[in-house]
């Protein structure tokens, strides 16, 4: 396992750009004069909703981990792997998060650094260099994956950082979204060991369109259609589904986006969407080579990159801490619209079928 003696973590991500990631060890000095109490009061958990939008608490290392490479940890992953993990002592749960369609797992590092610090395990694996327009192969790797972590994720961690094996999410953006659903709702027959307990995706995607949805279809066109058994957190971006060139589809055509996603979602399930940011937004300030330019280029994009972030990292903070953690409180107050809200964004929050008829 590589060692970081210093602020800034060495990362070799697949792309051959090499990339320098600060990992935030001055953390603590942030929080002097912060009430860090377990204080449930209205205040306090008004001010903990602002916060869940910055980064938490905690330091963070980032793990490149290779499959290729001559290692004393057994076993190896099937799949390159990025691992975010908080550098304190302590049992997290576990995050597995999916890249979009072409994207590099590494163009997500400050998104998921953002989470990690709030005390989360995050695996993000490189599911493929290249792919075709069918899903399946990556709903196996993304598989591989996942079985992989009960057997060989702690080999890697420092043994004082412990993944909580009964707290496991799944997360996935775009293409990666809909590769999230299709693993859990056991389409194309893929199955894992791993059994997960939140469900979250990050504007996903379905397809070219409604009737040009890439293998296997996961959206059925039938309101409270998908039913995964565990919650679900949806969320949008309000420039997505818009065209930038004239002719050319969205990065989030209607149709096949979160819009239908969250139509067919049954409860417990809560959608938000960011009114005036873009599909690629939540990505890195920096992502570099064609595919890094390709992110800015071809979708409609907001202004910066930055408020889409936090807004991305706080709402799943919180959102797995309600049902990873049960601790709900920081959710419900998100609903409420905090004053230091980091973009404009619509919300529902559903706990039950009964409400959908309220």
């Amino acid at each position: 396992m590589r060692k970081y003696k210093t602020d800034k973590v060495f990362m070799e991500p697949i792309c051959p750009e090499k990339v320098w990631f600060l990992c935030d060890s001055n953390q603590r000095e942030r929080e002097k004069g912060r009430d860090m109490s377990s204080s449930s009061s209205p205040a306090s958990v008004a001010a903990d909703a602002d916060r869940v939008f910055e980064r938490g608490k905690h330091g963070v290392a980032v793990l490149d981990i290779k499959p290729g490479s001559i290692s004393t940890h057994s076993p190896l992953p099937h799949k390159p792997l990025l691992v975010f993990h908080p550098r304190e002592e302590g049992e997290y749960p576990v995050l597995l998060f999916l890249h979009g369609y072409l994207l590099y797992n590494s163009f997500y590092s400050q998104l998921l650094s953002h989470i990690a610090s709030h005390a989360f395990i995050i695996v993000a694996p490189q599911l493929y260099t290249f792919a075709l327009a069918d899903c399946m192969q990556e709903i196996k790797n993304a598989a591989m994956v996942a079985d992989w972590i009960p057997a060989g994720l702690q080999s890697y961690l420092p043994t004082y950082v412990r993944p909580d094996l009964n707290r496991i999410g799944l997360a996935g953006h775009s293409r990666g979204g809909k590769v999230a659903f299709a693993l859990v709702l056991g389409l194309g027959a893929v199955k894992t060991s791993l059994r997960f307990s939140a469900l979250l995706g990050v504007d996903p995607v379905d397809g070219k369109s409604e009737g040009e949805q890439t293998n296997p279809p996961v959206l059925k066109h039938e309101p409270q259609s998908l039913s995964p058994k565990m919650p679900i957190l949806v969320v949008g971006s309000g420039l997505g589904s818009r065209s930038r060139y004239p002719g050319l589809p969205s990065c989030a055509p209607h149709g096949v986006n979160h819009a239908s996603f969250y139509k067919e979602c049954v409860p417990p399930f809560c959608y938000t969407v960011a009114t005036n940011y873009g599909h690629a937004d939540m990505l890195d300030d920096h992502t570099p080579g064609l595919r890094g330019m390709a992110s800015y280029c071809l979708c409609v994009n907001g202004d910066r990159r930055e408020p889409m972030r936090k807004f991305v990292g706080g709402i799943m903070v919180a959102f797995l801490k309600a049902y990873l953690l049960n601790d709900d409180e920081l959710l419900e107050k998100i609903t409420e619209k905090p004053h230091n809200k980091p973009v404009d964004f619509t919300i529902e929050l559903k706990k039950s079928v009964a409400e959908l008829v309220a």
